[in-house]
């Protein structure tokens, strides 16, 4: 099938979805997910194809995690669908209504998008995840995953057909996945005026650098992560450490780790041999001038001086930098000045300086106290989501079911005119 055909068959798609009511809808969505975990074992097995190519490939451990399958994470994905099932269909959900003084009667109403294209790398739950929240909100959507996952993302679309196609009033139309034969493919995609409504990129910095410069269409602007994690003056120090762990060890190559812990001056020693011991050897650091003598006392094993390049860039994997400052005023231009506005946290007793850090930080998402980790569509309690938002129009933070949708108008009179 051709871009072209593709394009068409999922307009129809949106067609048909239209007329769907939110019962017919979550069957359609239970079905797959019975499908799912009938053809699980396909699924696993073209995974492992993938994940074995991956590997021959040099690809990093911390970036095949974010590829891999496996009983849980397959179980987690369906659970996210079911989820989403439970939720309320936002769709003709009325948003406002008045009167005017000359009779007529006017409603806001909540509508799909139409054809939503995702552009993503390396995460075959996302396959699942974009197509479950595009058609709970009647949205056709059209999968253009790498080619490194391209044998997963075949077995789930292939297992999400049949799920719709078992059940009366499914709707297989609405689901397409790309080629991934060439990125010219890609290019297609961004300059569909008038065949693709909506374009959403999620992965590197540089598939969104790509998408957003070259799109033609309307882009919701997901970003990388550098997230930062300050440790102020008065905070509880063996809270930090625990958060900075979470944080940077336990998925190092998901958006939302961190890439850099930025430390008060006035309890950086006694702050960095906590830190040293909670990372135990586990993460490269990159420190700078005045942390790195704390590191070097702490014996610590895995320690280089930072770069300029260190701060502000995305290592996805156990890298992580160290900078310093005076103040948390200098903590707040210096994180405004390296993020990618996805989100921050402030480590912190003094709940001034955490309403100052969370009034000023520049980010969709601003913590106190918290990891950031927690920046994620199902810990928001949406089931799924489709990326994380950084920009400031339509949508941002986790964007959930509410994100696909627009609204229009809705006006009833009976036989006004214009004067």
């Amino acid at each position: 099938m051709n871009m072209d055909s593709i394009f068409d068959s999922l307009r129809r798609g949106t067609e048909q979805l239209s007329l769907q009511n939110a019962t017919e809808k979550n069957a359609a969505l239970k079905a797959v997910c019975r499908s799912l975990k009938a053809n699980k074992e396909a699924i696993f097995k073209a995974n492992e194809e993938d994940v074995k190519l991956a590997r021959a490939k040099g690809t990093k451990e911390s970036l095949i995690d974010r590829l891999s399958l496996n009983e849980k994470k397959l179980a987690d994905i369906i659970a996210g669908v079911e989820s989403i099932i439970l939720q309320t269909d936002p769709i003709g959900e009325e948003t406002c209504g008045w009167k005017t003084p000359g009779g007529l009667h006017i409603r806001q109403v909540r509508v799909p998008v139409g054809v939503v294209a995702i552009i993503y790398e390396s995460r075959p739950n996302v396959t699942v995840d974009a197509f479950a929240l595009a058609y709970k909100s009647a949205n056709a959507i059209l999968l253009r995953g790498s080619s490194s996952a391209l044998n997963s993302n075949m077995a789930i679309v292939k297992a999400i057909k049949e799920g719709l196609a078992s059940v009366k009033g499914g709707i297989p139309e609405a689901v397409e996945l790309a080629p991934c034969k060439s990125h010219d493919e890609v290019t297609e995609i961004l300059t569909a005026v008038g065949k693709v409504d909506l374009v959403l990129p999620r992965g590197s910095a540089k598939l969104i650098k790509t998408v957003v410069e070259t799109a033609k269409v309307p882009v919701i602007e997901t970003g990388s992560g550098v997230c930062h994690l300050y440790v102020d003056q008065s905070a509880d120090l063996d809270m930090a450490a625990r958060i900075a762990v979470n944080g940077k060890i336990q998925r190092p190559g998901v958006c939302n780790a961190l890439e850099c812990i930025v430390v008060n001056k006035e309890i950086a020693a006694d702050f960095i041999p906590k830190l040293a011991a909670a990372f135990d050897g586990k993460v490269e650091v990159h420190a700078d001038e005045e942390s790195y003598p704390y590191f070097e006392k702490a014996a610590y094993n895995k320690l280089v001086h930072a770069q300029d390049q260190d701060f502000g860039f995305e290592f996805l994997d156990l890298i992580c930098a160290i900078k310093t400052v005076a103040s948390i005023d200098q903590a707040i231009e210096y994180i405004n000045t390296h993020n990618t506005k996805h989100s921050e946290s402030i480590i912190t007793n003094n709940m001034a300086n955490a309403r100052l850090f969370q009034a000023k930080i520049d980010a969709s998402c601003v913590y106190v106290n918290a990891s950031t980790r927690f920046t994620d569509g199902g810990e928001f309690g949406f089931g799924a989501e489709l990326g994380i938002s950084t920009q400031k129009i339509h949508a941002r933070g986790p964007m959930g079911i509410k994100a696909l949708t627009t609204t229009k108008y809705l006006i009833d009179g009976n036989g006004q005119i214009r004067e």
